[in-house]
């Protein structure tokens, strides 16, 4: 133990340099500030600065977009230090309640856990005048920032670094075209064709005009069969283009489709084998975002901008070498404006890209609304939240287009920019072309062809300025996408899997530790559970009964030891294999929309009708189905809407007996339901249990009186195992436990008695 002594003295902290001024005209005199966290969100999860500080005498906040305020220290006051999906909550509260609210990204967690640690002492210290006394800080051996006792890995040393996107990413498509590439060149050869024939008619107004317009306008005769060669030239160089044309955009259309296709379905199926540890930090509606719109803003850059950006770079490489040969000096003249227009697009890039990066971000807020509230819609009614919902909504709105707003005035001065450039190098060929015809250097042919040729060079320079903007949206939007695709899973497939040729069920876990991020939830966990054998997980919330069953289901891989199914380590199994022999039921059963057979036969898809009756019958569901209007074809509206929770939970049950597993999951499958819906449930659950391995979490400690043995968990580790009389017996967590549950009901129970009295 070291002694930690805070008096009053000099400020122990370097404050961020926007608050030192303002933070000291708060200071009393004498007062110093000891730690200090700056927040970066606002109460809506905008960004916005704000900052929390510790004195000796009180805490000090400014929220983003309040005032000042002071809590004096006082007796009851605690800091309480959460997240969740990646933002930080620090809460002030006492005896009475919380006082005040603070948010911040992840990024100034380490700050956060700091002022935590020192607000303990501080208080102590402010109360009693004496020095506190505290153990000396768990660190990191490498940057040596604070851990907390459960810590094994320092939040600052394992965080992901972001990386903005790049233009380059835009290459690693190719992986998708590689199988299309024969298609593409043939598309590029019809490209490369059609713009060949774009450059026939102006070459074919020079001697039109030196040969026919201007002798006519001297007073020769019209030589009507070199008009009839020209105008035949031209008509002709129109239908070849037109063809060309027409070909190429609708080979490469084909293409991009498809490679955006592959490029959806892969990314999907690549979702699907990712564990849940990914998908514990994502919102439905940017990982919705991402594969719907992100995919299919990819798919109309392939289609149509790159395809005009590629036929514009055609355009103007062909229309060069065409000037280059025709006037050298003129074709310089021409070129003069290009180095300018390419000095914008380089400025204006990087701008673009990480607002369109930011855009992105912000779209995927109203997505979020989006995907929150519609599946909680019956929620969101039964509370009368429509106009909260219509407000979350509105802001993120708001916000999206204030983002927008702030990207358009690049753009919008960076588009006239470029079109102005383009208008005075026309001015510039006019006036270095005229003193050219005054010398007699080119003839008037010469200038209109090239008149002709440099509008459409500067034409397809101001559309391939335009590029950049969608370049970039499309950089974003495929840096979005591989940040799934390079994303490995946590749950690897082993490189030679295992085969069992017929699992028995034995359960052996060997030393299982776990950490979710760098917080050990699970440490040291040894367990023996027998084929057939069915044992009760209980404890308090958050003992780590769910991730020991999101473990033995390899949701999650251990961290550390083992889980061994027959013997051999589930790791080495292939991961699909090994799932179809568990069954799981949830306390809230997910149904899909679609038929109830449909549902029931999810986990076996060509289950015949008389399986999927079978295992309705088992589970106690077959007679409430035969009461609805189209029995096993009735609809199921989303998420199970239409049915009560009880029949739920009885297709789910029907779900879990068609696949015939050899290990059964049960996590509060009748915590939700009422005590007569209960007794239909357990029968269900008995037919269930028969004969499998079983694991059953309940809260209701008597709903696993059947359980072979009980096994008892506190912070992440086994503390007791045994069957229910030998447990109570021993008078240990178990029995405390079952206590605690049995005043609780007693107490609810008098409640009804007395309630029934009153009514009476």
């Amino acid at each position: 133990m070291t002694r930690t002594d805070l008096p009053p003295g000099p400020a122990r902290i370097e404050l961020p340099e926007p608050w030192r001024s303002d933070t000291q005209m708060q200071l009393a005199p004498g007062e110093n500030v000891q730690t200090a966290l700056e927040v970066d969100l606002d109460a809506t999860l905008h960004f916005a600065k704000g900052i929390v500080l510790l004195t000796e005498l009180r805490i000090l906040a400014r929220a983003p977009g309040e005032d000042w305020q002071q809590w004096p220290y006082r007796r009851g006051m605690a800091l309480k230090l959460h997240d969740h999906a990646g933002v930080g909550h620090l809460e002030l509260v006492d005896e009475h309640g919380r006082l005040a609210a603070w948010r911040f990204t992840l990024a100034q967690n380490l700050m956060a856990i700091r002022l935590t640690e020192q607000f303990g002492p501080l208080l102590e210290t402010a109360l009693t005048g004496k020095p506190v006394e505290r153990e000396e800080e768990h660190a990191c051996p490498t940057c040596k920032a604070p851990l907390e006792p459960d810590q094994d890995e320092c939040p600052i040393c394992t965080k992901v670094v972001h990386t903005p996107p790049s233009t380059w990413t835009l290459l690693r498509l190719w992986r998708f075209a590689h199988p299309y590439r024969w298609a593409l060149l043939g598309g590029f050869t019809l490209m490369l064709l059609s713009t060949g024939a774009h450059m026939i008619p102006p070459y074919l107004s020079m001697p039109l005009m030196d040969n026919v317009l201007i002798p006519y306008q001297n007073g020769q005769p019209v030589d009507t069969h070199l008009v009839m060669l020209y105008m035949s030239g031209l008509l002709g160089a129109a239908v070849l283009a037109w063809i060309l044309g027409w070909g190429k955009t609708y080979v490469l259309a084909l293409v991009s489709e498809r490679i955006g296709a592959d490029l959806r379905t892969t990314t999907y199926e690549h979702l699907l084998r990712l564990s849940l540890e990914y998908f514990g930090g994502k919102r439905t509606g940017d990982l919705m975002s991402r594969i719907g719109s992100e995919s299919d803003r990819i798919c109309v850059f392939l289609s149509l901008h790159l395809l005009d950006f590629a036929s514009d770079c055609l355009m103007i490489i062909m229309t060069g070498v065409i000037l280059f040969t025709i006037d050298p000096w003129l074709a310089i003249v021409t070129l003069v404006p290009l180095p300018f227009i390419a000095w914008l697009i380089h400025l204006v890039r990087d701008k673009l890209r990480t607002g369109f990066e930011k855009i992105d971000r912000v779209w995927g807020e109203v997505t979020n609304v989006l995907a929150d509230t519609i599946p909680g819609i019956r929620v969101v009614k039964a509370f009368a939240q429509e106009s909260r919902e219509a407000n979350r909504f509105r802001v993120a709105n708001k916000h999206n287009l204030a983002v927008n707003d702030k990207l358009n005035k690049v753009w919008s001065l960076f588009s006239p920019t470029v079109s102005f450039l383009t208008e005075v190098g026309l001015l510039v060929i006019y006036v270095f072309g005229i003193w050219q015809v005054s010398k007699s250097h080119i003839t008037v042919g010469v200038l209109t062809a090239f008149l002709t040729y440099s509008s459409r060079f500067y034409g397809r320079l101001d559309s391939m300025s335009r590029i950049v903007s969608v370049t970039q949206k499309s950089a974003s939007a495929a840096k979005r996408i591989f940040d799934i695709l390079d994303h490995v899973s946590s749950v690897p497939e082993p490189v030679k899997p295992v085969k069992l040729d017929k699992v028995e069920g034995n359960i052996t876990l060997r030393e299982v530790g776990f950490r979710y991020g760098n917080r050990a939830v699970n440490r040291g966990v040894n367990l023996e559970i027998k084929a057939g054998e069915m044992i009760g997980l209980v404890g308090h919330s958050g003992s780590g009964k769910s991730t020991l069953v999101n473990l033995i289901c390899r949701f999650y891989d251990v961290a550390e030891g083992a889980i061994l199914l027959d013997g051999v380590d589930i790791r080495s199994l292939a991961v699909s294999d090994y799932r179809r022999n568990i069954g799981l039921v949830l306390q809230e059963p997910f149904l899909f929309f679609g038929t109830i057979a449909e549902n029931i036969a999810y986990g076996k898809p060509n289950a015949t009708r008389a399986e999927i009756m079978a295992a309705a019958r088992a589970a106690h569901a077959h007679d409430f189905i035969l009461r609805l209007p189209q029995g096993y074809d009735s609809m199921v509206g989303e998420r199970g809407q239409g049915l009560s929770g009880g029949e739920r939970q009885r297709i789910s049950i029907a779900r879990a007996l068609l696949i015939d597993p050899r290990i059964l999951i049960l996590d509060e499958a009748t915590a939700s339901v009422d005590s007569e819906t209960e007794k239909e449930i357990q029968k269900a659950l008995d037919n269930l249990v028969a004969g499998r391995t079983t694991i059953a979490i309940a809260h209701r400690l008597s709903t696993l009186q059947r359980a072979n043995r009980l096994v008892v968990m506190d912070r992440g580790k086994v503390v007791e195992e045994g069957p229910h009389d030998e447990l109570m017996a021993k008078e240990g967590a178990y029995y405390r436990l079952y206590q605690a549950q049995a005043r609780n009901v007693d107490t609810d129970l008098d409640e009804k008695a007395k309630q029934r009295d009153d009514d009476n």
